[in-house]
Order: C-alpha cells, then sequence, then structure tokens
C-alpha cells in the first residue's frame, strides 16, 4: 500500500492560526448579524475535536480490518499517480461522503453519532472542529471505492483531503463567492444552509468539497436568509461527553418507551424526527418539522 500522509495531522497548526484570525477579526470588526464566538463554545468545539482524534483511532480498527479484507479479495488495483488517478479517487471519495452524509440525518442511529456538529449554535471555524466520537457506519460507504481496487490507504488520505477542504467553509466571514464556485464547490454559504435549523434550510447541501451531487439529487438549497443555527430542539450542556452521548441517551428513553419492537426498531432507524403514529408528540409535531441538519 502506498505510504500516505494524513492531511489532517499537519493541518492542525494552520486550523488553529486561522481560528484565532477569525477571533480577532470579530473584535476588530464585530457583525451583530453574526453569531461570533461564545468562549465555552469554542472551548467545547475545541475539546470535541481532540477527544476525536483519540477515539477515531479506536473506531478505525474495525472499518481498516473490513476495508483489507475486501481489498484482499478484490482483483482490481489502482495505483496512486498524483496528477492522474488520485483527482479521480477525491471525486469517488466526495460522491461516496454525500450519500455518508445524507444517511447521517436520515437514520436516526447514524444521527446520534453526527448531531455533535450540528450542535452548536455558532458558526465559526471552531465549529469545523466539533467532531463525533462514534463512527457506526464502520466506513461502508467506501467499500465501493476499495472493491474497485483503491487501496485503504488511499481512500483514508481522501477522507482527510475532504476534511481538511471542509474546515475553511465554517465561517460567516466568507459571503457568497463567483458563480462558478459557487455552482461547483461547498462553499462557506452553502454550508452555512446545511447548519441551519429552520424549516427550509433542514437536510440540505450534503456535498462535502463539491455541491454538485445535492443539484443533482435535489437536496441543494440557496442561502436566501439568515440561518438560525444549531438543532431544532437545542440541547444547554457544554460538557463534552454529554455533547457527545446526548442523542444516544433519548434513543435509549424513546425505545424503553416504545410500545414493541417495531416502534424500537423505528426510532433506531426512521428519521430523527419519527414518532409512532397517533403519538402525542406526532400530533403536535409533524415530523418534518423535527429533522435535524447537519
Amino acid at each position: 500500500m502506498p505510504n500516505l500522509p494524513d492531511p489532517v495531522l499537519w493541518s492542525i497548526p494552520a486550523f488553529l492560526l486561522l481560528t484565532i484570525i477569525e477571533i480577532v477579526s470579530f473584535l476588530v470588526r464585530p457583525d451583530e448579524d453574526e453569531q461570533g464566538y461564545a468562549t465555552r463554545d469554542t472551548a467545547t468545539s475545541i475539546s470535541m475535536g481532540l477527544g476525536s482524534l483519540l477515539t477515531n483511532l479506536l473506531w478505525k480498527i474495525p472499518a481498516f480490518a473490513l476495508y483489507t479484507l475486501v481489498y484482499a479479495l478484490t482483483p482490481l488495483r489502482v495505483g496512486v499517480h498524483w496528477w492522474t488517478t488520485v483527482p479521480l479517487m477525491l471525486l469517488a471519495q466526495d460522491f461516496c461522503y454525500y450519500w455518508s452524509h445524507r444517511s447521517q440525518h436520515r437514520v436516526r442511529l447514524l444521527w446520534a453519532q453526527h448531531v455533535v456538529h450540528h450542535s452548536s449554535r455558532h458558526y465559526n471555524l471552531s465549529t469545523a472542529l466539533r467532531q463525533p466520537w462514534t463512527d457506526l457506519t464502520f466506513g461502508v460507504f467506501y467499500l465501493p471505492m476499495i472493491a474497485l481496487g483503491i487501496s485503504p490507504a488511499a481512500v483514508a488520505f481522501c477522507s482527510s483531503v475532504s476534511l481538511v477542504y471542509q474546515f475553511w467553509i465554517h465561517t460567516e466571514r466568507i459571503g457568497k463567492l463567483g458563480r462558478p464556485v459557487e455552482l461547483l464547490f461547498n462553499t462557506p454559504s452553502h454550508h452555512r444552509v446545511h447548519h441551519a435549523s429552520q424549516g427550509g434550510y433542514l437536510d440540505r447541501n450534503f456535498g462535502g468539497i463539491l455541491i454538485v451531487w445535492d443539484r443533482l439529487f435535489g437536496s441543494f438549497t440557496e442561502e436566501a436568509g439568515q440561518p438560525v443555527y444549531g438543532l431544532t430542539k437545542n440541547i444547554t450542556t457544554f460538557n463534552p461527553l454529554r455533547v457527545a452521548t446526548h442523542e444516544y441517551l433519548s434513543i435509549g428513553q424513546d425505545i424503553a418507551a416504545a410500545g414493541g419492537w417495531r416502534e424500537r426498531l423505528g426510532y433506531l432507524f426512521r428519521g430523527p424526527g419519527w414518532r409512532p403514529a397517533g403519538s402525542a408528540t406526532e400530533a403536535l409535531v409533524p415530523a418534518a418539522a423535527l429533522l435535524p441538519t447537519d
């Protein structure tokens, strides 16, 4: 397998430096229409990011084992060539990421891991660091790349490149960019929509590097008004452990109160806002109104 660098680890100093620069920019040029930074919120986001560096090492073990098995079984091999195959690998990874990300908003058990990233009511570069401590997909959405002969190391490299790219789009300081960029790429404007919690913005703009997948598969929405960040039902804790686990606890409570296995499975695998037909919650709040965003 090729020996490829980890772009995320190499980029950590840049992440911290750019975050400091953004904080200073709010001090020098505050904007009442932007959320800016809050000390406890920022500390929680950074804590979640540092914690994810450790927990991800454990979650990568089953994913690496699965990748290694599939890579050993496939007769195909794709070499790493920087100006030919690597761009195609990045394109394939971005396509798989879109469906992985979309599933994390459609399946409540997967939302429980991803909700961490949406739990801040602020939107700044530190929000990009608010990463989950669990990964229940075990990388299965990227198995087609492995089956096509792309090495696990190359898949991991492409995933890291995607994470590095997505750091800079977590900002209110950058408005809309030129039309060609906004048509093709995920931008701060597009991703602000993704992090918003109001109706028309919910569950939109799932792309990683490119926004073309959202345009192709009907999940794109243009930024047309001031986003309200956070969840449809916000949490009030800054404790990293509670931030990482609060939705799992909510699922457990719903399952404990469920009327049968059908309801229990619904709470696990239906959408985050799903409730059994005829329940008090369903009668008061339409399920669509409860659906969260990234």
